[in-house]
């Protein structure tokens, strides 16, 4: 992590595709780009709305496939340079303590590279 860095938590990178999927819809709704224990970057290829509060459930890469599922809420949302994508900041409302604690111990790998 950098100097520069501002926020409270950091944000891990994530290189592998890792889906996203809406709880209750059960569909993808796009892919991870960073992951804090405190929020996530969607790399989104559905549309959302913006203000809105979702139910996701990913998978963190790694050997034990630990999922995570946490209710979170739509702070931004930016048009992609690729047609049919966006950008969209989340923040995590609700998350399990134990899904809570593996994310930290996932964000906090050696080795692993920030934003």
């Amino acid at each position: 992590m950098t100097s520069k860095e501002h926020r409270r938590t950091p944000r891990r990178r994530v290189p592998e595709t890792v889906h996203v999927s809406n709880v209750m819809t059960e569909e993808i709704v796009g892919r991870l780009g960073n992951l804090s224990t405190g929020g996530l970057l969607l790399i989104a290829s559905a549309p959302l709305v913006e203000d809105a509060l979702y139910q996701f459930r990913f998978r963190l890469p790694g050997g034990d496939g630990l999922d995570i599922e946490a209710g979170a809420h739509l702070l931004w949302l930016d048009r992609a340079s690729s047609p049919g994508q966006s950008w969209a900041g989340f923040r995590f409302i609700s998350i399990p303590d134990e899904q809570r604690a593996q994310l930290r111990a996932w964000i906090d790998t050696p080795g692993a590279e920030y934003d």
